[in-house]
């Protein structure tokens, strides 16, 4: 797994290159989430494009990458979902819990209106 980071408008964006399971996937996305919350930042947004295939413990870090981000009043959304990730999502009924958008523009507006809710 690859992950690269970037910032825009106050949100990393870290976009994940290859299939997350067991192993150096769920271990480079885990260490990137800490590194990030280590800094304060906690407006982190998923692009898994480049995410063909998830099994059950990239399902697990996902979850664990969410409430660690929660846990520090931060917000962790996803976007660009293959289609068999995002079926995986359906499956387990994860998509009634990650905010998932089409789009990075779409999701770059629902952390705006998280921010705006906030204030």
């Amino acid at each position: 797994m690859k992950i690269t980071a970037r910032e825009v408008d106050g949100v990393t964006i870290l976009d994940l290159v290859g299939p997350l399971v067991l192993g150096d996937g769920t271990v480079a996305l885990r260490d990137q989430i800490r590194a990030l919350l280590g800094k304060g930042q906690n407006s982190i947004l998923l692009n898994l494009k480049g995410v063909p295939y998830i099994d059950s413990c990239g399902i697990g870090e996902l979850v664990t990458s969410f409430t660690s981000v929660r846990n520090r009043r931060g917000e962790l959304k996803l976007v660009n979902l293959e289609k068999k990730v995002h079926g995986v999502l359906q499956i387990t009924k994860l998509h009634t819990v990650f905010e998932v958008y089409e789009d990075e523009a779409a999701a770059m507006r629902g952390f705006k209106k998280t921010q705006v809710r906030a204030q």
